[in-house]
């Protein structure tokens, strides 16, 4: 079951193969590997858990790892039996009905589109400025963002090939330098003593803070780090239709980036934590791991680890674009994008999707002139709750219709626990959704998610009044998308 059953299996879903199958085992595992980015994550999000939670926040790591878990092995079903660019949009348009299919389509355009700008600002900011020596400031980080994102536009317009093996050399660099950092970290405070187990059970600078264990609370914050990295584990989905054998590569990259991720982040969160010299202090830097690093390791360590972050962060905005432009070419191959005539073209040199591709940098450049600092910092919780609902609908979708579902010899399959992860995975997003919309500073995020939501449901309507007929079709219908 390799490249040429998949490509039948696309022909037999109506779509000629125009996309180029260059994506190997590895390769697909870098896709997802590298959207959630360990390392990313953590350099972005810890300073939240030691001011919110303190250091004891971590161990929220493990429970949030694995209810994504369960979340990855329901969407690895749909992936080992639909591999079509477009995943959720095509598990939806083909198994429940074209409408619904939309709505999970918009959404994850939605997520991937806010997360290029939200990397990539990131990457700027924390990563790439600091290296350089350069003093913060908000303009030079948004004109490194735009930079960037063209760069890795050109890459994914470029080769399909390229985006893969520059994937898979980000995701090793990351896997060797997060593994070299905790068994430095670990031996250096065993030599010097300068550290503590104990940090792993204190609250820090949230000792005695009011409403601690209550909803919204300090110590429920602290999921954010998870539930913010945890995620876009399901992009290989998104590249199936360029990735080999794609039946049992892209469910195994799906379930085993998050299974990877969740364990090489837990030893290196307990590294960190272990080597932190004095709680209030790291607690109030903005990086507090690269200032973990500099007291145990020194400068050379540091600087070491921003290049890392660097890289790492170029790998996840990269992956995370490529995905995206397959979402927008999915959609307009069946007439459901705006200007989905443009959008559907695939460039018979490289084979890529270049008018959706380019596409995704010009939503960038308007994000980055149109939102004012605060929102603009507010995307990252965006994205996490379009991510946590989309996550949900999925699984509901799988629960409806799971007993349709055709079996395939030799792909991925749960057998006769479908039934309980599947259910477990749907109150594990039932309580994420909760989490994340709980506390009060979350109003701007969900305000924000609304708007997105509004601005496709001005096209859907457009579709539903002058295109009811694409909305009435099956995807794949040749006949009625050419027109």
């Amino acid at each position: 079951m390799g490249s040429q059953t998949a490509d039948q299996e696309c022909q037999d879903c109506g779509y000629e193969p125009e996309l180029k199958r260059t994506l190997g085992s590895f390769q697909v595992f870098a896709v997802s590997f590298a959207f959630i980015s360990v390392a990313v994550g953590i350099f972005g999000t810890y300073d939240d858990v030691l001011r919110d939670a303190g250091p004891v926040g971590i161990w929220l790591w493990v429970v949030v790892a694995l209810g994504q878990t369960l979340v990855a092995l329901v969407i690895a079903q749909f992936a080992a039996r639909i591999p079509l660019s477009g995943s959720s949009y095509q598990w939806a348009s083909r198994l429940a009905n074209p409408k619904v299919g939309w709505l999970f389509g918009w959404l994850t355009f939605c997520y991937l589109a806010l997360g290029v700008v939200t990397v990539d600002n990131a990457m700027a900011s924390s990563a790439l400025m600091p290296l350089f020596g350069m003093e913060p400031d908000e303009g030079t980080a948004r004109v490194i963002t735009l930079v960037v994102v063209l760069v890795q536009a050109v890459l994914v317009v470029f080769s399909t090939r390229l985006v893969g093996l520059i994937t898979s050399g980000a995701v090793g660099l990351e896997l060797v330098i997060v593994v070299v950092l905790a068994i430095g970290l670990f031996v250096a405070v065993a030599v010097t003593g300068d550290g503590s187990v104990g940090n792993l059970t204190s609250r820090g600078v949230a000792e005695g803070a009011p409403n601690y264990f209550a909803v919204g609370g300090g110590l429920m914050a602290a999921t954010i780090m998870g539930l913010a990295t945890l995620v876009g584990f399901d992009s290989a989905a998104n590249m199936a239709e360029e990735a080999k054998d794609p039946f049992r590569s892209v469910p195994r990259a799906i379930v085993g980036s998050v299974v990877a991720a969740a364990v090489l982040g837990l030893v290196f969160l307990i590294a960190l934590t272990i080597a932190i010299k004095d709680v209030p202090r790291i607690s109030a830097s903005d990086t507090p791991v690269a200032a973990i690093l500099r007291d145990q390791l020194g400068p050379v360590m540091e600087r070491t680890l921003l290049v890392a972050i660097a890289f790492a962060f170029f790998g996840a905005g990269m992956v995370t674009l490529a995905t995206c432009s397959r979402m927008v070419f999915a959609m307009s191959r069946d007439a459901r994008f705006p200007a989905h005539r443009v959008m559907r073209r695939v460039n018979p040199r490289t084979q890529t999707p270049i008018p959706a591709t380019i596409l995704i940098v010009v939503v960038g450049v308007v994000l980055m002139a149109a939102l004012p600092g605060g929102a603009l910092l507010e995307l990252l919780t965006v994205g996490t709750v379009i991510s946590a609902v989309l996550y949900g609908g999925i699984i509901v979708l799988y629960l409806a219709v799971r007993k349709r579902l055709d079996r395939k010899a030799g792909a991925f399959d749960l057998g006769r626990f479908e039934l309980p992860i599947a259910i477990g995975a749907l109150v594990w997003s039932a309580f994420v959704v909760f989490v994340i919309v709980s506390p009060s500073s979350a109003l701007t995020s969900i305000l924000i998610a609304i708007g997105l939501l509004l601005a496709g449901g001005v096209y859907f309507t457009y579709l539903l009044i002058f295109k009811r007929e694409v909305l009435d079709t099956e995807p794949g219908d040749a006949d009625v998308f050419a027109h």
